[in-house]
């Protein structure tokens, strides 16, 4: 198989190409050996600190700008030495061999430092001056640098060199341009000996893709395109079978070999997807939100029903991972998606389960969405895949909304009974002991719409109590929200009065911001007595405010009300539900009162006017017959 060096813009993202730091103590041959790797004679005298030097093009088979930079380890140029090693795409960090001082040196100041400063590239430890280093006492390198490279793995090569006799000079800067173009630490897992499993995900994928009949198996022809896509030359007859296979298998050891194929195929050195391959990021105003198209909904359907192989209609934890065996890693076993969506008795994710996670990873994280979406096989225009919906203000003011994913914020003070809610919504049972949550978290589930036939995502987001205020803080802080609820226990009076403050606090930044949202009053633990005045107390807020009366549940007992329907209708009607302030109220009626005052100057104007222009036709008659 052909191999092949990948463009600079691919394999490092900078089009100016490589740029090599050479650092290390002074008198280590530092600038002898730039100067030597550049001009191919050894230098008679050399400046303390050498100018940028680059390398001729074609130098390396990768043909790709090599730019390296002498530094000076004096403490009066530490600045500069910082500078440039926080620019290097590599570091040479050289050590002198006939001076094993320097060479200790290396792990106790230089690699630390590099740490120290999170100088997170390829490091390449070269021994200067092999020439000096006495015949009689035969050092092996491996000996020598095996405890250091066990200690910083960030070493990726050890060379030793001489300038003076020419020795392995241009192989030191090849090292350090290989390392960046075609780095070793993403792909293979020096302690362990075998490929790490974000590169098995990212060929299996690879493979996939390759396999057009989906009989597990590349064809001759199938390999002969894979071979054109990425090395731009057909197999010849001979190299086609069991024989080429093996060498292509002994070859694939090539870095280059490996780092190419996963370029052509659109991944960069993370192994993820280049920016490239996915959708631009999205302009949108605060108040959009970001959903799945319909094409891209029923190939998730496709896929769970592919990867459901016992058919019992649900993904359980095995076939999951077997799904997202071509992404990089599985991206639900993180927060805010692990353990967000209901799962079976038997541990499995549902169907509905299932497109609620994607419909939460869209609207949280499009881009990402979407990169999942082509690992695991989404074939279409990545930009087909989502769409924006339309402004929330614009919704209010047609007083109708085409979305189908909806975000509800779950306020209320601590022990109201937010974390069981949420846990209930997912088919999770009641809690017997209270359990205090001090950060956010989600709960997704599909809510049937009665006598509609069709299915609504729902997404409730707890704000813990000690949140609100930090939310609040951003002006844009709704502009995401569908709907408000504010939940107390409706046992304890100290719950409803902390719970309409949040409801006050919500209702005046939304009036103050133009993002009000529709809110409703959730009255929890009605298993229990409510205590003395709840009743008149929530029944006045909710009038004096304009909004529905509070909605009584009981977790424990499972008595929802029909809250979850009662949200998405709140949010299919934007218009609705709004609180208003008193202050608010008044804003209202002093915009009412100025409005009509400039009704009442725009009449009397026009009047005037019509009377002046009336006057003026009346002057001009009586003149016309004076005359």
């Amino acid at each position: 198989m052909a191999g092949g060096g990948a463009s600079a813009s691919g394999a490092t993202g900078n089009a100016a190409g490589v740029r090599i730091v050479v650092a290390g103590d002074a008198k280590t041959g530092k600038s002898s050996l730039i100067v030597t790797a550049a001009a191919e004679n050894f230098p008679t005298n050399v400046p303390p600190v050498l100018p940028p030097t680059r390398l001729p093009e074609d130098i390396y088979p990768d043909r790709i700008p090599v730019t390296i930079i002498d530094t000076s380890s004096s403490p009066q140029n530490r600045g500069r030495l910082v500078e440039e090693l926080l620019r290097a795409d590599a570091v040479v960090l050289t050590y002198a061999c006939d001076r094993p001082e320097t060479l200790d040196r290396l792990s106790t100041f230089w690699l630390p430092e590099l740490r120290r400063l999170e100088v997170k590239v390829p490091v390449i430890v070269v021994g200067c001056m092999l020439d000096k280093r006495a015949d009689q006492h035969p050092v092996s390198l491996e000996q020598v640098m095996s405890p250091i490279m066990q200690q910083f793995r960030e070493i990726e090569t050890c060379i030793e060199c001489s300038a003076l006799n020419h020795i392995q000079i241009p192989e030191v800067f090849y090292y350090a341009q290989k390392a960046v173009l075609h780095p070793t630490s993403p792909l293979f897992d020096q302690e362990q000996q075998v490929l790490k499993p974000r590169c098995v995900r990212a060929l299996k994928r690879i493979f996939i893709l390759c396999d057009h009949d989906r009989d597990g198996a590349l064809s001759d022809a199938e390999l002969n395109d894979f071979q054109v896509k990425c090395f731009n030359a057909p197999l010849q007859p001979s190299e086609i079978g069991f024989l080429f296979l093996h060498a292509l298998f002994i070859e694939k050891g090539r870095l280059e070999t490996t780092w190419t194929v996963l370029r052509k195929f659109g991944y960069n050195n993370e192994i993820r997807l280049r920016d490239d391959q996915l959708p631009p990021p999205i302009k949108r105003y605060p108040d959009q939100s970001v959903e799945l198209t319909n094409e891209a909904v029923e190939f998730l359907r496709r896929i769970f029903f592919t990867y459901d192989v016992d058919c019992d209609g649900a993904l359980r934890t095995n076939e999951l991972e077997d799904l997202f065996s071509t992404a990089p890693e599985n991206p639900w076993n993180e927060p805010p998606y692990d353990g967000a969506a209901e799962k079976t008795a038997m541990g499995g994710l549902s169907l509905d389960g299932f497109l609620s996670l994607w419909a939460l990873m869209t609207l949280l994280d499009p881009i990402r969405s979407v990169e999942n979406l082509i690992y695991t096989g989404y074939g279409g225009d990545p930009s087909s895949a989502i769409r924006l919906t339309r402004r929330r203000r614009l919704d209010r003011k047609k007083q109708q909304t085409d979305r189908t994913v909806y975000q509800c914020f779950v306020f209320g003070p601590k022990e109201a009974g937010k974390s069981a809610l949420l846990n209930s919504f997912i088919g999770r049972p009641f809690p017997e002991e209270y359990v205090p949550n001090t950060n956010e978290h989600y709960a997704v589930n599909a809510v049937d719409q009665p006598g509609q036939g069709t299915k609504k995502t729902l997404v409730l987001r707890e704000i813990p109590e000690e949140g609100v205020k930090k939310l609040l803080s951003g002006r844009d802080a709704l502009a995401e929200c569908d709907v408000a609820i504010f939940v107390h226990d409706s046992s304890r009076e100290p719950s409803w009065q902390k719970a309409t403050e949040m409801l006050l606090d919500v209702a005046s930044h939304g009036e103050a911001t133009g993002y009000e949202v529709p809110c409703l009053i959730v009255a929890s633990k009605d298993d229990l007595d409510p205590y003395l005045t709840e009743i008149q107390d929530s029944t006045r807020v909710s009038q004096d405010m304009g909004i529905e009366a509070p909605i009584p549940i009981s977790t424990k007992l499972g008595d929802f009300s029909n809250l979850f329907q009662r949200i998405i209708s709140a949010a299919e009607h934007p218009h609705l539900s709004i609180p208003e302030t008193a202050a608010g109220k008044s804003r209202k009626q002093y915009h009412r009162l100025v409005n009509r005052s400039l009704m009442f100057v725009s009449v009397g104007a026009a009047v005037a006017i019509v009377g002046l222009a009336a006057y003026r036709v009346y002057a001009a008659r009586k003149n016309a017959s004076s005359s």
